[in-house]
């Protein structure tokens, strides 16, 4: 080995980032990360039963697999089990419990063999991808986080809870609280986008909706927040592919979110796929052992993604199966699953002294703990003797909340000469696009079960709110990424008689999602012909955009009067759609990511770092500037912008002091003004940047926000408090700092622009 030099050792920061699993402390050395065992309850009895149990039945907890004889929606097919092995498999405790095994009868006969039949009657734990919704579907992740309501996601969390456990279902491999800033990476779509502040609002309210406030009720669901670590940071936004980044972004932008998750009690925790500086992360002790249990103090276990332990061999990481199973286990990943190398391996592993019975044991306790915590052991068939869900009437709380949430997710990027909102009658509309008829495309990625409610399409919900339904004329014009013969023709035709056309186009449910990345992240062409010739006609255009991912927007839908970022808003669709084209409510959402200029320019984000040749704020083409030379650096619609039917004025900004010393707060007052005729509802943000740092530091953080009412007219004041602690960043020494000096603030109504002061951090 070559000896690290100090400015390797800096840059790297934690020698066992990148060395092998044998440098790491011996797992029989460390403290076991659950409570200590006691004489009394909930301990005793978990030692009585790691005490009873055999090496395979102790690795048959640490084992999970998807449903015997049937496909894994969302997942290639990977070691598929037959029915009777299953069964053999639950009454030999070889396995702690299965996922998306859809159906209650077969759970009910499963949890009977394993409470009845195995020798230590161990429940099962059922675990499913609830990842936005369960029978009732919300927006995806990332549209709900464009509501700026972290309270609205964790609604709509303990709304998927109570469906989810109603079938059977204890564990939800959600949320995914992977920032996203390179627009090409198909998950993003999962996750709350661009920015760490937002992004850790969303996770914790997430992980509270999904667990509800104890654990033990029957309408709890695990959470587990993924993809430890980076995955989002994933080379050209390639899914799968290598992350390379400094252990500081790692843990300024990467790792808040999961410590988020954790510190609102998330107990299970999800590996990534993606390496890390040469480090798969489920092999990656310096992540799972260093950061999440000594650091972090977690006391839940980690389980893999799926099998991911066995592509340590296609990582070129591990020579075999054996090999790989070892990696992944001393390095801190509990549960594999699907795989089923660690019931393959992990015995003779132990055996042979090379995998410790210590290290065993700690992950048996973890995962006996955390069932004992949902309450398994006392109430193992709690949700597994219901109806099935085709019997079960549709619950209209959580169809109101999916309108509810659907309305607010909707972010208006543009609405010239106020062509928006439609008058519900007098106008001819034409709904041109191939989103415009049908549900197909609707919902988004991970809608997974059966039973679920009928979607409301566009046309439906816009039919349902005009008062001549028959004023609406419905063309597709083009398939999703293919023409259609005589299509454009017709769609002209269709805007040439009417008075507004309105063009549903944008991405189908197919193009975003996992294994979904894109080198360009425009329309697809058949759409965009179909956007330029209907344009030509020259009536007003409205663009309802489908996305699960911030675009790169030309021509004719760029250039449209008015453009609607609709996302995948699941169930309420077309209702919520047409709640907000018709005025009946006024669009509040905001971008939780960048909206670059063109493809070309992501990875793409608000928060970049200065570099020495910073282009003018008034992006003047300047030679020898940090800048593109075909086109500005700016986004096309930046982190947090949308508007509503009201305009809004920022008129002042006051703070409380001028010099903010360390372990103290000051106060920014905000006043902003309604200048329109309907009620604004404004999200109100809050920006510092250091000017200069022992670090270098980004052009601007999100530290605050309020959503706010402010009736017809009136102004409000709008009061933030900024605190030292709001300032601190990873310092040299790879721990949180705050470093005196001078501040720029800005309130804002996005990423750019807003009021700007100046105050200085002091030490006293």
């Amino acid at each position: 080995m070559h000896a690290r030099t100090p400015a390797m050792a800096a840059l790297l920061g934690l020698a066992c980032f990148l060395s092998p699993v044998s440098a790491v402390t011996p797992v029989s050395q460390r403290a076991l990360a659950i409570p200590p065992a006691g004489s009394q309850g909930a301990d005793a009895r978990i030692d009585s039963l790691v005490a009873r149990m055999t090496v395979e039945e102790k690795v048959g907890q640490l084992s999970l697999y998807g449903p015997a004889d049937t496909n894994i929606p969302g997942n290639p097919q990977a070691a598929q089990r037959n029915a009777q092995q299953e069964i053999d498999d639950v009454r030999a405790g070889r396995l702690t419990g299965l996922f998306n095994n859809q159906g209650l009868e077969r759970k009910r006969v499963l949890q009977e063999v394993a409470v009845r039949e195995s020798r230590l009657g161990i429940p099962l734990l059922y675990g499913a991808d609830v990842i936005h919704g369960f029978r009732t579907i919300f927006p995806m992740p990332l549209a709900e986080a464009a509501s700026w309501e972290p309270e609205l996601a964790e609604r709509t969390a303990r709304a998927a809870a109570v469906e989810a456990s109603a079938d059977g279902f204890r564990w939800t491999f959600a949320p995914m609280v992977d920032i996203a800033r390179d627009a090409r990476w198909g998950r993003g779509i999962e996750g709350a986008g661009e920015d760490v502040y937002l992004a850790n609002l969303f996770a914790a309210a997430r992980v509270r909706g999904f667990q509800g406030n104890d654990l033990s009720r029957g309408d709890a669901l695990l959470a587990t927040p993924k993809h430890f670590a980076a995955y989002g940071a994933a080379e050209g936004g390639l899914d799968y592919a290598a992350t390379d980044i400094s252990e500081r972004t790692l843990r300024q932008v990467y790792l808040p979110p999961f410590r988020a998750a954790l510190d609102a009690g998330a107990l299970s925790v999800m590996s990534a796929f993606n390496e890390i500086s040469g480090i798969p992360s489920i092999a990656n002790p310096a992540l799972l052992t260093g950061v999440l249990r000594d650091e972090w103090k977690f006391k839940g276990f980690v389980v893999s993604d799926y099998t991911a332990d066995e592509e340590l061999i296609a990582h070129g990481y591990a020579a075999n199966g054996r090999e790989a199973a070892k990696q992944s286990f001393l390095a801190g990943t509990d549960v594999s699953m699907q795989s089923g190398l660690y019931m393959r391996y992990l015995p003779e592993l132990v055996a042979s002294g090379e995998v410790p019975m210590a290290r065993l044991d700690d992950a048996v306790r973890r995962v006996l703990w955390v069932k004992q915590k949902l309450g398994l052991f006392d109430h193992p068939f709690r949700g597994l003797d219901g109806p099935p869900p085709q019997a079960r009437a549709e619950n209209p709380e959580h169809i109101a909340l999916a309108r509810e949430d659907a309305r607010r997710s909707i972010v208006m990027l543009k609405n010239q000469r106020s062509v928006l909102p439609l008058p519900k009658s007098g106008k001819k509309i034409a709904l041109i696009g191939p989103f415009g008829s049908g549900t197909q495309d609707l919902l988004g990625a991970w809608s997974l079960f059966p039973g679920q409610s009928a979607p409301v399409g566009i046309e439906d919900g816009l039919r349902a709110a005009l008062r001549d339904p028959g004023a609406l004329t419905v063309v597709r014009g083009s398939g999703i990424d293919t023409p259609l013969a005589g299509g454009i023709e017709a769609a002209v035709a269709a805007a040439r008689d009417a008075d507004v056309v309105v063009l549903a186009v944008g991405e189908g449910q197919l193009m975003s999602g996992e294994a979904r990345s894109r080198t360009d992240i425009g329309i697809p062409q058949a759409q965009q012909d179909l956007a330029e010739a209907v344009a030509a006609a020259g009536k007003p255009v409205v663009v309802l955009l489908s996305n699960g991912r911030a675009m790169a927007l030309r021509g004719a839908v760029r250039n449209a009067d008015a453009i609607l970022v609709t996302w995948f808003l699941g169930v309420q669709t077309g209702s919520a759609i047409a709640d907000v084209m018709f005025g009946d409510f006024n669009p509040s959402g905001r971008l939780p990511v960048s909206f670059p200029q063109t493809s070309g320019q992501v990875p793409f984000y608000y928060g970049q770092k200065r570099t020495g040749r910073p282009l003018p704020d008034n992006d003047q083409a300047m030679a020898f500037k940090t800048r593109y030379v075909d086109t500005t650096n700016q986004a096309l619609y930046p982190f947090g912008y949308g508007i509503g039917y009201a305009p809004v004025r920022y008129d002042s900004v006051e703070l409380s002091r001028d010099r903010l010393p360390l372990g103290s707060s000051l106060r920014v007052r905000a006043t902003i003004t309604n200048t329109g005729q309907r009620e604004a509802e404004e999200v109100v943000q809050l920006y510092t940047a250091e000017r200069a740092a022992s670090v270098t530091r980004p052009v601007r953080e999100l530290k605050n926000f309020q959503k706010v009412r402010i009736e017809p007219g009136a102004s409000k004041v709008v009061e933030f408090t900024l605190g030292a602690e709001d300032l601190q960043f990873i310092g040299r020494d790879m721990k949180p700092t705050v470093e005196p000096g001078e501040f720029d603030l800005w309130v804002a109504p996005s990423a750019t622009g807003g009021i700007r002061k100046t105050f200085a951090l002091t030490r006293e």
